[in-house]
């Protein structure tokens, strides 16, 4: 568990100890009370010391009590510092790699972080604070009687033996629980994204067949080791019996032959029992303890993975020049590439229109242009800077995107508009305005305060697209990435889409607008043909439109990139 010494947990782990090692030492009160009153107070029948011990008792009783809340506080902040700072941490990386369907390694990390709280917070983890007191217990036994002493530390040694045992036998059975159940529930989460589909489609006995295969596999792993944890478990009950019986058994012996009081016979099994408490509670919960060594494991990892991103230089705003240099993106390693050694250029202001057959790259290209996924090989340059090296947190504000599944959040139109960041109004309806969505949210129930529900539940699918778009524009954004803008509008959508795209001209925003249709284009600069990842044609938009409907084109034209791209 060196985790929990870790820079930010070790004040207050610190602060714990130190608690758990004053309230170790109140708990010997009790038995050395037991042990008075027998050699005291029976033989002497004085109330006065009958009285003066239990006051000391008492005094006992509310120190314990005070180390029991400083160490439980202790803990309290310790698990709200972890989830302050890991806590973001897997929240970008999570979103990071949503992006990245191919890596998916840390889809547990926000879960990682509550388990890890979680435990720092719970019972079980006093039991770790308190196990390192045992030899302060022994030492007093052994001063009561050496025979005693002996008896309390064999017990000992042998309840670390158990454990140590327990941990060599569950430990790999734990992380492969672990394994199988984080893929069951990644099968159920994505069952329920797809829940329409599966409903429409009448997939339910299939879904639900699959993850009972999954989850069988769990099942089995939870079988295993509740049978290992129960037998363990009966193991150690039965040896604290046991280990009670002995040392009352040694202590009768003792006292029999008169070297001993009866006060310590009782009072020495008692040290003894409580002693023992936090081992038999780390051997019987130790599964829980692999479970957070494993949970650091991950997030260790997960920190590593992300050193430094933080601190990146700041950039200047970009003008929005776009320079594309030999592009090539495959999906997973050792694939055929999905993007092809595309290269091209565009000036501030510039709109380019993308189009293609499905699967011929222009999503996959749309990623790659805002950094999003990054290429294999090339460059994508915004103003000279590369976008999928420059921070993600600045490059925001300078980017608009509006992807082909609009996905909303739970909140108002104006929080939506601003990027769930703080909502100011005359951004927020400057971008409603550019995007000619203004009038449309000024219909619903609230205007720009109603809210709309998880992923936009309470619009449809035209008016999700629309605010997507005031989204994408909120800000002044240099560079617009428009894929299939209009894949749900109606007319009244299509005319306001045409009004946004000629205010984004107008302003000087670079725009790539990708779609099926030529018919979109004719706002357009300049035109770009995907086929198959590879750039089959780019030029002005008047000359490759003619070349894609089959009509002559100007002789003095040429629209056929070279073998790398046109730049």
């Amino acid at each position: 568990m060196n985790w929990l010494f870790s820079p930010a947990l070790r004040p207050f782990v610190l602060v714990a100890g130190v608690a758990s090692l004053v309230l170790n030492l109140a708990l010997l009160v009790p038995s050395l009370y037991m042990l008075q009153v027998f050699d005291r107070v029976f033989s002497s029948r004085s109330m006065e010391t009958l009285t003066m011990l239990t006051l000391i008792a008492v005094g006992s009783l509310l120190l314990m009590f005070l180390m029991d809340t400083a160490r439980a506080s202790a803990l309290h902040w310790a698990g709200k510092v972890l989830d302050g700072r890991l806590g973001p941490l897997a929240i970008h990386k999570l979103l990071e790699e949503a992006t990245q369907p191919q890596l998916k390694k840390n889809d547990h990390a926000a879960r990682d972080v509550t388990l890890l709280r979680g435990f720092i917070t719970g019972n079980g983890i006093f039991a770790l604070f308190d196990a390192p007191w045992l030899p302060i217990y022994l030492l007093v036994i052994y001063l009561m009687h050496p025979v005693m002493g002996a008896c309390a530390t064999a017990g000992a040694l042998l309840y670390f033996l158990l454990a140590w045992l327990n941990e060599r036998l569950t430990r790999e059975p734990t992380e492969t629980m672990l394994l199988n159940s984080r893929a069951a529930s990644r099968y159920i989460d994505a069952a329920v994204r797809n829940a329409e589909a599966v409903a429409g489609m009448g997939m339910e006995k299939g879904v639900v067949g699959r993850w009972e295969e999954l989850n069988r596999l769990v099942q089995a792993d939870a079988t295993r080791l509740a049978a290992s944890g129960s037998r363990m478990g009966a193991l150690v009950r039965a040896l604290r019996s046991g280990m009670q019986v002995l040392m009352l058994a040694v202590g009768a012996w003792l006292v029999v032959s008169q070297n001993v009081s009866p006060g310590i016979m009782v009072a020495g099994t008692i040290l003894l029992s409580k002693a023992l408490q936090p081992v038999e509670l780390l051997i019987t919960g130790w599964k829980s303890f692999i479970e957070a060594r494993a949970a650091w494991a991950r997030l260790s990892n997960l920190r590593q993975s992300r050193g430094g991103r933080g601190d990146a230089f700041s950039l200047p705003a970009p003008r929005g020049a776009l320079d594309v240099e030999r592009l090539v993106h495959g999906g997973l390693p050792g694939g055929l590439p999905f993007i092809k050694g595309i290269s091209f250029s565009l000036r501030p202001g510039e709109m380019l229109g993308v189009i293609g057959p499905s699967a011929s790259g222009k999503t996959t290209l749309a990623r790659l242009l805002l950094g999003i996924w990054k290429p294999q090989s090339g460059h994508i340059r915004l103003d000279g800077a590369d976008t999928s090296q420059w921070p993600r947190d600045q490059l925001g504000p300078y980017v608009g995107y509006l992807p082909q599944d609009v996905e909303l959040f739970s909140g108002t139109v104006a929080e939506n508009i601003a990027r769930m960041g703080v909502a100011d109004s005359d951004m927020v309806v400057s971008a409603a305005q550019e995007a000619k969505a203004h009038d449309m949210i000024l219909r619903l129930p609230h205007g720009y305060e109603t809210q709309i529900g998880e992923g936009g539940a309470v619009l449809s699918g035209g008016q999700r697209q629309r605010i997507g778009l005031a989204r994408a524009l909120h800000g002044d954004p240099r560079l617009v990435v428009l894929d299939e803008p209009n894949a749900n509008l109606d007319r009244e959508g299509e005319i306001a889409l045409v009004a946004a795209l000629t205010s984004l001209k107008q302003r000087g925003a670079t725009v790539i607008l990708i779609g099926h249709r030529p018919s979109m284009m004719s706002l357009t600069d300049k035109l770009a043909v995907l086929h198959d990842g590879q750039l089959k044609a780019f030029g002005p938009s008047r000359e490759v439109m003619a070349q894609v409907s089959g009509q002559p084109q100007p002789a003095a034209s040429s629209v056929e990139p070279r073998s790398e791209g046109m730049r």
